[in-house]
């Protein structure tokens, strides 16, 4: 009998949190009037790359006014306190490494040997030259805790109907931003893109998705291109593409460490 409760018990947590897992089959989304809608969207595109865990391998292609490179990378996650990034190619910055574990942030320098420990104020930060900041990788900031919202109808984007979600920051909210608008497909609830602000309301830069597919029952974008909006740096992005995307692959804890970060 024991054996039994303790079956139906671990049945319901599975199903019950299915249910939280932004793209799941079973997730079922408020109303748009409901006033939770719009907090359900954010934390569609806070988790869409994560799940409950997940491993990833991608590229990031970066274009600025004087160079172009090229990476390829590892990604580890576990809930929303754990992420961990490893640098593959190119081979001389090969076990360069991002850890994120609860709220310290370090970055391994696989040329020197050296950690270091990353502050809250370098959160916005250039991650490796990239347009993406440090805070975009390891998803320090959450959009749906940090952020007011107002939800109205946005425009036509790629012949996609569109919600607009209008961020404002909290008034503690540790964020570098002024304002975010994030554009939600109305045929899918899923992000076609972001527009960021400075601390004056000026738009600053832009972040677009594409190649939506199925992975694992949900469906999410897995190429996002981030470009800078100002004069001087017109025609730069950096464009990050998943080659491979597994989620829920049952990570312990032990493995988002500073020694683990090293030993990579």
């Amino acid at each position: 009998m024991k054996t039994s409760r303790r079956f139906v018990l671990s049945a319901l947590l599975v199903a019950s949190a299915a249910a939280l897992i932004p793209g799941s089959a079973a997730a079922a989304p408020p109303a748009p009037t409901d006033p939770e809608f719009g907090r359900y969207l954010l934390t569609q595109v806070d988790d869409m790359h994560r799940g409950k865990s997940s491993h990833a391998l991608m590229s990031m292609h970066v274009k600025t006014s004087r160079w172009e490179r090229s990476m390829t990378m590892e990604a580890w996650s576990s809930g929303k306190e754990y992420s961990l990034i490893r640098i593959l190619e190119p081979k001389k910055e090969r076990g360069t490494a991002t850890l994120k574990s609860n709220k310290d942030l370090y970055t391994f320098l696989s040329k020197t040997g050296r950690t270091i420990k990353i502050s809250g104020a370098s959160m916005g930060g250039s991650w490796m030259g990239s347009h993406f900041t440090n805070d975009d990788l390891v998803k320090e900031s959450r959009l749906d805790k940090d952020f007011d919202i107002i939800v109205k109808d946005g425009p036509g984007i790629r012949g996609e109907p569109t919600w607009a979600l209008i961020l404002i920051p909290k008034p503690k909210a540790v964020v570098v931003w002024g304002q975010v608008d994030v554009m939600i497909r109305k045929s899918d609830l899923l992000p076609i893109g972001q527009l960021f602000y400075d601390e004056d309301r000026n738009p600053v830069r832009k972040m677009e998705f594409f190649d939506y597919q199925q992975v694992a029952g949900r469906s999410v974008p897995m190429r996002m291109r981030m470009s800078p909006l100002d004069d001087e740096r017109k025609g730069e992005y950096t464009e990050m593409t998943y080659s491979k995307l597994e989620f829920d692959i049952g990570l312990d804890p032990s493995f988002f460490s500073v020694s683990q970060l090293k030993a990579l």
